[in-house]
């Protein structure tokens, strides 16, 4: 029954590892000159539409400022580019079914010689689990044009441990501003 357990135990463990990945994606405009853009703001009517708390606004906000700084790019009163975010949270209800049973028997006649007993061991262990797996949306707008010129999206497993969300926010926008500027086709 250890045995099961624990197997058990390490499954879930490699499930929830598997789960703390970032997926990401984006799409652009590919008449777009993302040379052109040195400077970024954010688009404050579309900050302030996203449903999540003012504090998770600003935990985004300033990873994508360390983001953006890494890649060379100012903020800027006359911005460039504007920047909008959106999010959506889903939640999964995960249900799964280990074990079974294991042992000997079967051949014989009856249970009175032989390997024909109803010994062995294993049983069934069920494990429910829930997450929430939240998308965050990057806009980069064209601040002269108002056109939308990039999107990144990432999705992963949220967080709601006050002490790692900040962590998480700064994984899920890593990996979403590494996508861009995009690579052209030339």
């Amino acid at each position: 029954m250890k045995t099961v357990k624990l197997l058990s135990l390490l499954f879930i463990t490699a499930l929830a590892a598997s789960c703390s990945s970032v997926r990401v994606s984006s799409d652009y405009d590919e008449t777009a000159d993302f040379n052109q853009y040195k400077t970024y703001g954010y688009l404050k009517d579309g900050i302030d539409k996203a449903e999540i708390s003012d504090l998770d606004k600003k935990r985004i906000m300033r990873a994508i400022d360390d983001e953006f700084a890494k890649k060379g790019f100012t903020k800027s009163e006359k911005p460039a580019l504007l920047v909008n975010i959106f999010t959506k949270a889903t939640k999964e209800v995960n249900v799964n079914r280990f074990g079974g049973y294991y042992g000997w028997g079967g051949w014989g006649y009856g249970y009175g010689w032989g390997w024909g007993g109803p010994w062995g061991w294993g049983g069934n262990y069920n494990s429910v689990s829930t997450s929430t797996e939240g998308t965050l949306y990057i806009d980069l707008i064209d601040a002269s044009k108002k056109e939308l010129v990039w999107q990144g999206v990432g999705k992963g497993v949220l967080t709601f441990d006050r002490d790692k969300k900040q962590e998480r926010i700064n994984e899920f926008v890593k990996e979403i501003i590494a996508q861009f500027p995009p690579k052209q086709k030339k």
